[in-house]
């Protein structure tokens, strides 16, 4: 039987309101919608008066304006950044040139890595360095908050989710989303750190999540754990079709996604190789030539 993912899709929003969302929480919404950020980039505002705005998006001016004019006269003391994504990150620059806020993060894309400047895959924002790194434990205070950074990496290698003390809530960013799993892609992201990263949250006590893309969750360990189910399923899928002979990458995803719409193809794709890589590095699989996308894989 598959694994049943208690997927959380209904979202009541509108564009270019900043909405309270709970209290001393607020969330305005990019208008960026596609198949991987749902309705669009959701950005938080924490406190009210003295505020931390968590993801500020994608460099789209009208966003950063709406929020701008929602705040009203309050300030803007802090921008926090889950990953440098473009549609998480760029916006930084507009709501510190802004502000003047400084912002916090990981560091630059591509800093968890072990290869340190080896090229990472498209969609990073290659121009975001905050202007304070923090670290997994690091705590961030502000005015009537206390936040602290928890590092997730798998999604990208410099993932952060934000754990707001006083609430008892995690801002999620992409590591856990209700309405989709999160899309892991080599070589940035790494399936072993994802799991392990998931696994991190069940020992937290933090059972609300808020995620960049998508509503509320409200049951959230029952959430991570369906997603490390899925994720044995998916990578017992493979080994089951690489049994019955060697395969390509596509060939596989053309199989085991098909009832998935094929405009998501690729990217499923990168999570097969994903998982392909993980279970490489166990000795579980082995590929002609170079592991990669365009690899034949042979179960050993």
């Amino acid at each position: 039987m598959a694994v049943e993912i208690p997927y959380v899709r209904e979202m009541s929003f509108d564009y270019g309101r900043l909405e309270e969302v709970a209290p001393g929480l607020r969330r305005i919404v990019a208008r960026n919608p596609s198949a991987f950020t749902y309705y669009g980039t959701g950005t938080y505002v924490v406190g009210r008066g003295r505020v931390a705005v968590i993801d500020p998006g994608p460099r789209i001016a009208a966003h950063i304006d709406a929020l701008l004019d929602g705040l009203g006269r309050e300030t803007v003391s802090h921008i926090l950044v889950t990953h440098t994504h473009t549609d998480h990150s760029p916006a930084a620059t507009l709501l510190k040139a802004a502000t003047g806020a400084e912002s916090w993060g990981f560091g630059p894309h591509g800093t968890g890595r072990d290869e340190g400047g080896a090229r990472v895959e498209e969609g990073g924002d290659l121009d975001f360095d905050p202007d304070h790194r923090l670290t997994d434990g690091d705590v961030v205070h502000g005015d009537g908050w206390t936040i602290e950074a928890v590092h997730t990496p798998g999604h990208t290698s410099n993932h952060l989710c934000f754990a707001w003390k006083e609430a008892g809530i995690l801002f999620s960013g992409d590591h856990v989303m209700g309405w989709s799993t999160s899309v892991i892609a080599p070589p940035d992201g790494e399936m072993g750190s994802y799991l392990h990263s998931l696994t991190k949250l069940l020992d937290r006590p933090e059972t609300v999540y808020w995620p960049t893309h998508g509503p509320v969750i409200t049951d959230a360990h029952a959430h991570v754990r369906a997603f490390i189910a899925h994720r044995a399923e998916r990578e017992t899928q493979i080994l089951n079709r690489l049994a019955l002979g060697p395969a390509s990458i596509m060939g596989m995803v053309r199989e085991i996604y098909a009832a998935v719409d094929p405009r998501l193809h690729p990217a499923a794709a990168r999570s097969v190789l994903a998982h392909l890589l993980h279970m490489h590095d166990r000795g579980l699989v082995t590929a002609d030539g170079v592991p990669g996308l365009e690899a034949v894989w042979r179960r050993v």
